[in-house]
């Protein structure tokens, strides 16, 4: 095994977080992949992966190792790639919250799939933001300002938070026209240890209500499904309220006080690190994403 083909094995057990999976990913045994590692441990003289009960995850040398060996394993991809339009192959993780997921990023991967036939996909559907180095994600969907200044960003729309309620609830307690009037609403909010505030922009920018509920959710779609049946007023991101606005199942409250749109963006851990695979992907969805009109909220 040369010494490139064992860091590109190396760089694949810390992205799998388990042996076998990495052996899997790589059609080699086991006990070959073991040994790599082994071999690159002796070779280093440092331990570069711990083993817990849930998952192997890297030392502090080993993460120093992977960021440098994951771009070299990248550059060597990419420089042997063959032509710009040489068909892409390899493993792609990518990651986006679930609802947007299940109806938007979930059918362009099949489409993709489609059009690449060496390519495999991992897709990551969760409300979390998963941690790209950590987890090995090649590309993440993200929605909202970033923490990490390290990741490159590929914008493709805006979302806005917006409050909505039933007809039918409106109807039976009345529309509010200011923040205040929330008083006298039953609301349906997600889940937290702590207060959950609504903060409004206008005249009380900055100003957080502080909100309490009879039911609290912590998942999107039976919270949508509850402020359709009437349960009270929900704040939800205007994607996931669409479909229910333009058919006139949910009605658009306080649109004054609305905060400015969230950036929505395709994320990678920067272009060191885009093999022909992700560059191909990020070409694809971003022109389906600029196009699709939930990122383009009023």
């Amino acid at each position: 095994m040369d010494r490139l083909d064992e860091l590109g094995v190396f760089v694949r057990i810390v992205e799998e977080g388990s042996l076998v999976r990495a052996a899997s990913r790589l059609r080699r045994s086991p006990p070959a992949v073991t040994r790599a590692l082994a071999a690159l441990e002796d070779r280093i003289g440092v331990r570069l992966v711990d083993r817990t009960t849930r998952r192997l995850a890297p030392t502090e040398a080993g993460r120093a190792l992977y960021d440098k060996a994951r771009t070299l394993v990248a550059d060597y991809e990419a420089a042997t790639a063959g032509a710009p339009d040489a068909p892409v192959r390899g493993l792609l993780r990518i990651t986006a919250p679930v609802q947007f997921g299940r109806r938007h990023i979930a059918p362009m991967v099949s489409r993709f799939l489609d059009a690449h036939d060496g390519v495999e996909i991992e897709l990551l559907l969760n409300d979390r933001n998963i941690d790209l180095f950590e987890e090995g994600i090649d590309v993440a969907l993200r929605i909202g300002a970033l923490a990490d200044s390290t990741l490159t960003v590929r914008p493709v729309g805006h979302v806005r938070r917006l409050w909505v309620a039933s007809p039918a609830y409106l109807k039976r307690r009345g529309t509010p026209r200011a923040p205040g009037d929330l008083a006298r609403h039953e609301a349906v909010l997600g889940t937290s240890r702590g207060t959950i505030d609504w903060v409004f922009a206008g005249a009380r920018r900055g100003a957080p209500m502080h909100m309490t509920g009879r039911l609290r959710v912590d998942d999107v779609e039976t919270r949508l499904r509850a402020a359709r049946d009437g349960r009270g007023i929900a704040q939800l991101l205007s994607y996931q309220v669409a479909e229910d606005l333009a058919a006139g199942r949910l009605v658009r409250l306080l649109q004054t006080w609305e905060l400015p749109p969230l950036p929505v963006q395709l994320v990678t851990k920067g272009r060191a690190h885009r093999a022909p695979k992700i560059e191909a992907f990020l070409d694809f969805a971003a022109k389906r994403l600029l196009a699709l009109p939930v990122l383009r909220p009023d």
